[in-house]
């Protein structure tokens, strides 16, 4: 083994350039971070803007929850049914690869 005095200096530069690319990447972890959240909160108030109920009745704000519940109970059923298709899709890809290699 070389225990020449140079290779600890290397070794200590070597760890030092890799701390810097360790806080360069959580740097960039973390703006990305960031840009995601602005990405949802933007979204969020283009798709699902603040309901204002100041002012409501107690019978508006009961039909208002009905028809909340009846968009999300359209929503959940759509979703049941996309989940239920690629379910079978996949069951049938499944299948029709074991058939296939059985022959």
């Amino acid at each position: 083994t070389d225990c020449s005095p140079r290779k600890p200096k290397v070794a200590k530069r070597d760890l030092f350039v890799q701390s810097l690319m360790v806080a360069k990447a959580k740097e960039e972890l973390e703006q990305e971070i960031l840009v995601k959240e602005e990405e949802k909160q933007k979204y969020l108030a283009e798709k699902a803007p603040p309901l204002n109920t100041g002012g409501f009745s107690l019978a508006q704000l009961q039909d208002l929850c009905r028809e909340l519940h009846a968009k999300i109970d359209v929503v959940d059923e759509e979703r049941y049914d996309i989940e239920a298709m690629s379910g079978m899709e996949g069951r049938k890809k499944m299948f029709d690869a074991a058939k296939g290699s059985a022959q």
